[in-house]
């Protein structure tokens, strides 16, 4: 099976052919397609390639299949005998993508 690691939001994914995966938020429609070009290994089972630092014959190709925010991540600030406390939420956008194709020779 195929398998490449691509560079998207300053993060690394490792990509299969046919996965879902979240990566920070792009700017695209449901249903567009994305293309990495930074992709810095490939795997096929026979032969591995690494980049130096990304590779130039290797494409990986997305279908972005939905936009939506994470769950809330509470922040508290709390200092003990001087009354302060804080509470905060954040709720981080991302893109859930599946992986169409990672094809070799583009």
């Amino acid at each position: 099976m195929k398998s490449a690691i691509i560079l998207t939001g300053g993060k690394q994914y490792q990509v299969k052919e046919g996965q879902i995966l979240k990566v920070e938020k792009l700017d695209k429609k449901e249903g567009a397609v994305v293309n990495f070009d930074k992709v810095l290994f490939y795997h096929d089972g026979k032969k591995t390639e690494i980049g130096q630092p990304f590779l130039k014959n290797v494409k990986v190709t997305a279908k972005v299949v939905k936009q939506a925010k994470a769950k809330k991540v509470l922040v508290v600030k709390f200092k003990s005998k001087v009354r302060y406390r804080r509470k905060r939420g954040h709720r981080q956008f991302y893109t859930q993508l599946k992986i169409e194709k990672i094809s070799v020779g583009v």
